[in-house]
């Protein structure tokens, strides 16, 4: 029995294929009010930080008999006196390294703990696992003020109150409830076919872990570390707490505000100060905020 061929189809006959384009999105009246507060909340963000900016530049004494906004008008005087004069004469640049030695390992070891941790509660089995999730949820909930003492207390006993080993432990601890809280978020959304896969492969939780879960969870390893590092970068009350004011270990915010103590009426340097402070948070975040929104965002809608 022979199958008579197909005739192909001729040419006016050949479907055609039309691929939907996207409209603009256009602008309605229903979304002004959203624009209008998004550029509210922008201006109120960037006026302070502008101010902040363009005071860092001007002389003293122009600092306390005009306003800012005055500095964008002709005749320009901007100055680079203060950025030298708080660099040489405040020890700013070694309270700049204190910051990274702090902040650094401070932001790297609760994310390295957390991950371990998350993934252990969203993906293995073990005994009062949800209990102990609760427990670690409700941590969130404890004032960190509450903890000083009795810590600073337990850190002198063990010597580890005026050092930097001894901050970096106390910022762990203070981030690992909600580092492992968001991870463990992150990590329950993942697909669970790709752990059925990964097992019927002979894969173990370590190999799971690093192949898996470490780069799927990107995002939310981003949004953590600028977390971390933000809080880190800008604590004040741990550092004095644990370190101290001495100056071989002080990092930027303490020696940031013995520069207002002792020098009150040298507004200029603050400002020059403050905003060195602020800048290489600002590119930390800059770097990494592609991460930022989907990192958060799949770490709060998951329960």
């Amino acid at each position: 029995m022979s199958v008579a061929p197909v005739a192909a189809p001729s040419r006016a006959e050949t479907p055609i294929v039309v691929e939907a384009t996207k409209e603009p999105r256009r602008f309605t009246l229903g979304s002004l009010p959203l624009n209008l507060a998004l550029i509210l909340l922008t201006i109120i963000w960037v006026v302070p930080t502008l101010g902040l900016l363009v005071s860092s530049f001007r002389p003293g004494f122009l600092i306390s008999r005009t306003g800012w906004w005055t500095a964008l008008a002709p005749p320009f005087q901007f100055t680079l006196q203060n950025y030298s004069d708080v660099l040489q004469t405040n020890n700013l640049f070694t309270s700049f390294i204190n910051s990274l030695t702090i902040a650094i390992p401070a932001t790297v070891m609760p994310i390295a703990i957390a991950s371990f941790a998350a993934y252990a509660f969203a993906w293995m089995r073990f005994p009062l696992r949800n209990w102990l999730f609760l427990l670690l949820v409700g941590l969130l909930a404890v004032p960190l003020q509450m903890t000083l003492i009795p810590v600073l207390s337990l850190f002198k006993s063990l010597g580890l109150s005026g050092n930097f080993f001894g901050v970096w432990i106390a910022h762990t601890a203070y981030g690992l409830p909600f580092a492992i809280y968001l991870l463990r978020n992150f990590f329950g959304a993942l697909p669970g076919d790709l752990f059925e896969s990964a097992q019927i492969d002979g894969a173990g939780p370590v190999t799971m872990f690093f192949r898996l879960v470490l780069p799927l969870s990107v995002p939310a390893l981003a949004s953590l570390a600028i977390f971390q590092f933000l809080w880190t970068w800008n604590d004040l009350l741990v550092a004095l707490v644990y370190l101290g004011s001495a100056p071989q270990f002080a990092p930027m915010t303490v020696t940031i505000a013995n520069l207002v103590n002792s020098l009150g009426s040298g507004y200029e340097l603050l400002t020059a100060a403050a905003f060195i402070s602020m800048a290489l948070p600002l590119v930390v975040f800059l770097a990494l905020q592609r991460y930022f929104v989907r990192g958060m965002t799949a770490g709060a809608v998951k329960g």
